[in-house]
């Protein structure tokens, strides 16, 4: 049986680890919080005390780690020492592309193999097993990586070269930023305008404006598929992530000489937004911020 190590147990991770664990792959699950590892243990992990005593002959680890400076310090100071030499070792942090690179090959000096694994998709794919992987890898260790997270993915692709997967995950995530602003923009707008939001889902969802945060994740309440609207704005993708990422990706633009103005602009509109108090609350929640109607939140 396959030996999975699963750092990071938070809205992500923890589905993540329950489905290898769905998957009958041992399991040995950890987290600095206590709650996080009780939900392992109850979806088939064994919950392990240090990230030593989780990798410790395992096959494969799988992180989960919230940035850059907590990648770098687990898999250099807590990782390496500890895991079996040749383990596969896998983040699906979201992190800066430099960090993904250096630890790549601080990784590959120490004998193991390594990816960059970024994911698309949300609490609710994590959940369902259903996410999408954005990979940096050597090419020929891409067909173990692909197995590796096979229990968790919809589609896993191999984005390019170490650091690859994390340069297009910023980038698909800025995307994401701006066109859900634009699409709560248009709903506002449909409002003021006399237009039901129904209608206007119906006609926007079939026409040249349809988008994945229009007909997958709408951010008007009752309308379209079950999403984050249709619970308060809780349990999806947190406002202070989505700042996170657009924060990445202005990074690297400015570093890469990139133009991106919009993406500039939505880093401004969702730090405003975060600031005002509403950074836990899912990044579609700015679509009641538009309507004025703080309130409901």
């Amino acid at each position: 049986m396959t030996t999975i190590a699963f750092i990071g147990l938070g809205n992500m991770g923890g589905g993540m680890a329950a489905n290898q664990a769905k998957a009958q792959r041992s399991v040995r699950a950890f987290d600095l919080s206590a709650a996080a590892l009780k939900r392992a243990d109850e979806a088939g992990c064994t919950p392990a005390a240090s990230v030593a005593e989780a990798v410790k002959d395992a096959d494969i680890v799988i992180t989960m780690l919230p940035a850059g400076p907590h990648v770098r310090q687990v898999y250099t100071e807590q990782v390496a020492p500890s895991a079996r030499p040749g383990a596969l070792l896998i983040d699906c942090s979201t992190i800066d592309v430099e960090t993904a690179r250096a630890v790549a090959a601080a990784m590959q000096e120490k004998g193991f193999r390594f990816a960059d694994a970024p994911v698309s998709g949300g609490v609710a794919a994590a959940d369902a097993g259903t996410l999408a992987f954005m990979v940096g890898c050597e090419a020929e260790d891409f067909a173990d990586i692909e197995e590796a997270l096979k229990p968790m993915s919809r589609i896993t692709i191999r984005a390019g070269a170490f650091g690859a997967g994390q340069a297009a995950k910023i980038c698909n995530n800025m995307a994401l930023g701006i066109q859900m602003l634009a699409t709560c923009e248009a709903f506002a707008l449909a409002e003021k305008l006399g237009l039901d939001a129904g209608a206007f889902f119906e006609i926007a969802s079939k026409s040249s404006s349809q988008c994945w945060s229009l007909t997958a994740y709408c951010p008007w309440p009752g309308v379209g598929p079950q999403t984050a609207s249709d619970r308060g704005y809780e349990g999806g993708f947190a406002t202070a992530m989505m700042l996170k990422d657009l924060k990445l990706a202005q990074d690297a633009a400015a570093k890469s000489g990139a133009a991106t103005p919009m993406g500039a602009q939505a880093e401004a509109l969702y730090a405003l937004f975060d600031r005002m108090g509403f950074g836990n609350k899912d990044f579609s929640a700015v679509q009641q911020w538009l309507r004025g109607r703080l309130d409901v939140l």
